[in-house]
């Protein structure tokens, strides 16, 4: 099976989002417990989850990257507090459990596991969906945090010769889900809400023209290698988690929801690696000495995080899958990425 086939949904053309995009809030609700808040650009991480610990309380949930001073270790900080097991995913031994010594150094009960996972690698990906699909406890959510960012023109590609951003960023991670998909379906009982999947995406979607169909299907063409942007290839891996949290909800008839979010600008650990740093100061988001400039809306961890809690917990998403989330609200991503028929011919002329 051909990339391409993995990444072109047969779908229907759909009408695209408005320009510039609008934000839908998730209003001020009752539950049967309790009044569910409006969650904003400040919420944290440790709010969304407070409120919503009956609902991760029994549950299984897995969160690929969770290397410290990132969103996805803050996520399962917060996560490991109430649910029954925790599985931690990432390609370095030594990284996960220095995660999980921290986590459990905060909530000593925390039951974690830790998974070995190469997204990069296609065959790491069919193990470490075996070893999962293995455990006799079920899986109610799955976290697709974890991310490959690169600078520079230099084309490096994968043992399965994919793109590395491309590899680690989509078709890793979706691979991952079909394999899990059988899981999550079997693991919806009556007191539970359906299972949900998230995407990471980023703000960064809007800016590139989509998804690149061509440096997918051949990737070592001699203009592809000519022209290749290793920071401009970002954006576009960044436009398909919007895409497939859609697939997600399509496939499964609406029986898992898929979500897909921007969780904000953070000062995470990937930002501070130099060749991402020169970037970000040559556009004015870092300064000369590597530190977020303030008039730019950076976020912490702890608010970085807010948005995947919320789009994996949230009880007021139940019946919104498919929907793109940033400051734990339902926003409007970019026409580019929401219809893909309409990507998958542009992104080839």
């Amino acid at each position: 099976m051909s990339i391409t086939n993995i990444i072109i949904f047969n779908w229907p053309q759909t009408h695209n989002p408005p320009n510039p995009p609008t934000t839908t809030y998730l209003s001020t609700s009752m539950s049967s417990t309790q009044i569910l808040p409006t969650f904003s650009f400040n919420t944290t991480a440790e709010e969304v989850g407070n409120i919503f610990a009956d609902e991760i309380r029994g549950k299984t949930v897995l969160i690929t990257g969770t290397s410290l001073k990132g969103i996805g270790f803050e996520t399962a900080r917060v996560i490991a507090k109430y649910a029954k097991l925790l599985i931690i995913a990432g390609y370095n031994e030594e990284r996960l459990k220095l995660s999980e010594d921290a986590i459990k150094k905060e909530t000593p009960s925390a039951n974690i596991y830790r998974l070995t996972i190469d997204l990069s690698s296609l065959a790491s990906v069919r193990k470490a969906a075996a070893e999962i699909n293995a455990l006799p406890d079920p899986l109610h959510v799955l976290i697709n945090n974890a991310a490959a960012t690169r600078t520079g023109f230099t084309l490096q590609l994968t043992a399965d010769n994919i793109e590395l951003q491309y590899a680690t960023n989509h078709v890793g991670p979706w691979l991952f889900t079909n394999l899990l998909i059988p899981k999550l379906l079997a693991s919806s009982p009556q007191n539970y809400t359906k299972p949900r999947v998230i995407f990471l995406s980023s703000d960064t979607h809007y800016w590139g023209p989509g998804v690149d169909f061509a440096l997918l299907e051949h990737p070592t063409a001699r203009e592809r290698e000519a022209e290749f942007d290793a920071f401009k290839t970002y954006w576009g891996t960044k436009c398909t988690p919007i895409l497939t949290a859609s697939e997600v909800t399509r496939r499964t008839g609406g029986r898992v929801a898929g979500f897909s979010l921007a969780p904000g600008m953070i000062f995470t650990g990937a930002l501070e690696e130099p060749a991402v740093a020169e970037v970000l100061k040559a556009g004015g988001f870092l300064s000369a000495e590597g530190k977020p400039v303030e008039e730019h809306p950076w976020k912490t961890l702890e608010q970085g995080a807010a948005t995947t809690m919320t789009a994996a917990f949230d009880t007021r998403l139940e019946d919104k899958g498919g929907t793109f989330l940033s400051d734990c609200n339902i926003k409007d991503a970019a026409e580019h990425s929401t219809d893909p028929v309409r990507t998958s011919v542009e992104s080839c002329v």
